[in-house]
């Protein structure tokens, strides 16, 4: 089937009136199969066919309405598939009703699908808008307003950018953009891709292949090009997983067994560096007096550097979720989560009975600074990052170089307990894999249930341990030095290519307006 034009130089022309609600649903359930291209499956194709299948039904005529109404569906099934683990934090911890917490999830999809809503609507405006021909609203167009949905998506109401759509694509082809455009950038890519496939459909079949082709061939070779390089001599590193229960977490009776496991697998062997996982212990006067500097002194007598989580009142309900450092030198280190979860670590305006019907303990935290300096250990500076906060690519990247002596090794301490045994696990372990691309730097996880893990510089899991055990993961690590383009530049990078883009688009359309060629 091919897509229906306008007359002759008119591809704004009024089109006969069609259904919505079909395409509607094919578009959810296409959307919901893109679960399939992240972590733990990994069929990074899945992706770019559904997107595919977005662009074409978008591409089928110039309706607004029905465009940004079938990109709403695409959206809401995408994150509602993608998502759909935040159930088992709200029913099974949060004491949620089933219900509830099902139209909880809806309604966040319902939400997030806005922005793919924006990218679709928007793309059939601009079409309209720049008297657009086809191939430039496939190859230019559609393709950056996706890309600027899902940057969209990590920054409006603080932003929840998880299953963006270069996740996917760690071990893709299209993984050696990332040190050049992060994540987001690799989005416009995927999507530049689908483009391509849909015009496979149509009269321009080979220029779509030659673009896919040059595309993938492209990224392809940009993964041998090692942006960053060695610095400073290997560390010895030793990773606790505690796999404490979550409903155990803030049980009194359940907390004195848990800190003298977390006390025994760090006297378990000396390390250059031993991390223990996100909140591994309560607050400090709910500890033992001599707990603290019974690990110091083993920190001082083995030579090992000590990181662990633990949250940390500065006065009354001022609470951070904070990481703790000693070293055998004496020399005391803190690091400030700063990117909070709604809800979870802060409470939204109007939100607060939604929190405390959830029972969230520290529900509403006080945030660190937007730059905070690394860990010293030995040769190398360890720059942690607390849960969700590894989300966020441009943070880290802003960290790093805005530090007289950048981090050469980033950590990443976690609990995902809240979670249970869902696809929320590798998915967290695939965004660290992105981390470890876009900055050339090695990402280490200390993780409460998983995934516990040493990726290195490239993205690829060196070592793990098996998610839902207790124990800890040994290994030696080589820190980078260097900057990659997107640590230099960020985002910014992206957002400049979508602007000449946008602007190659209005130029082909001018062109087009007065030769009608498409």
């Amino acid at each position: 089937m091919r897509w229906r034009r306008s007359t002759a130089r008119d591809p704004a022309a009024p089109r006969a009136p069609r259904t919505t609600a079909l395409p509607m649903l094919f578009a959810a359930l296409a959307g919901a199969a893109s679960v399939f291209s992240f972590a733990p499956f990994g069929w990074w194709p899945v992706e770019i066919l559904s997107l595919a299948f977005l662009f074409y039904q978008v591409g089928m005529d110039t309706n607004i309405r029905r465009s940004t109404l079938i990109g709403w569906a695409f959206g809401f099934g995408w994150s509602v598939a993608g998502m759909h683990w935040l159930y088992i934090t709200m029913n099974r911890f949060g004491n949620i009703p089933g219900p509830m917490a099902v139209g909880a999830v809806c309604l966040l999809g319902l939400y997030m699908g806005l922005f793919s809503a924006f990218a679709t609507g928007v793309s059939t405006w601009l079409r309209r808008r720049m008297t657009l021909p086809v191939k430039s609203f496939l190859l230019l167009i559609l393709p950056v307003a996706w890309g600027l949905s899902e940057w969209m998506r990590g920054w409006v109401m603080t932003g929840f950018p998880w299953v963006a759509s270069g996740y996917a694509h760690n071990n893709s082809p299209l993984a050696g953009y990332a040190p050049l455009v992060g994540v987001y950038g690799v989005g416009v890519i995927v999507a530049l891709c689908a483009s391509c496939i849909a015009m496979l459909t149509q009269k321009w079949r080979m220029l779509g292949a030659g673009v896919l082709a040059a595309t993938m061939a492209a990224g392809f070779g940009l993964t041998y090009v090692q942006w960053t390089q060695p610095q400073g001599q290997p560390i010895t590193v030793r990773l606790v997983q505690g796999n404490v229960p979550q409903q155990d977490k803030f049980d009194k009776e359940q907390v004195a067994g848990a800190i003298a496991m977390y006390r025994s697998l760090v006297l378990a062997g000396r390390a250059d560096l031993i991390a223990l996982p996100e909140t591994a212990l309560p607050l400090p006067e709910n500890l033992p007096p001599d707990y603290l500097p019974s690990l110091e002194q083993y920190a001082n007598t083995t030579g090992s550097h000590l990181l662990y989580g633990i949250p940390i009142s500065d006065g009354p309900r001022m609470y951070a979720n904070s990481i703790k450092g000693y070293s055998p030198t004496g020399q005391a280190y803190r690091f400030d989560k700063q990117h909070l979860v709604p809800f979870g670590e802060f409470v939204p305006a109007g939100f607060r009975w939604f929190v405390d019907m959830m029972q969230i303990p520290l529900g509403d935290m006080t945030r660190g600074a937007s730059v905070q300096p690394a860990f010293a250990v030995k040769d190398q500076l360890v720059l942690p990052n607390i849960c969700y906060e590894d989300v966020f690519g441009e943070e880290i990247a802003l960290q790093l170089r805005s530090a007289a002596r950048p981090a050469t090794i980033l950590l990443n301490v976690s609990n995902l307990a809240w979670f249970g045994e869902s696809v929320a696990i590798p998915q967290h372990l695939q965004i660290s894999q992105m981390r470890a691309i876009e900055t050339g730097r090695p990402m280490l996880r200390a993780t409460n249930s998983g995934a516990t893990a040493y990726i290195d510089g490239r993205g690829k899991v060196v070592a793990a341990l098996p998610n839902y055990t207790q124990g800890t993961l040994a290994a030696t690590v080589q820190g980078m030095g260097g900057m990659t383009p997107f640590i230099r530049f960020g985002n910014y990078t992206m957002l400049l290519l979508a602007a000449l883009a946008i602007g190659a688009a209005w130029w082909s359309g001018r062109k087009y307006a007065k030769t009608g060629q498409k």
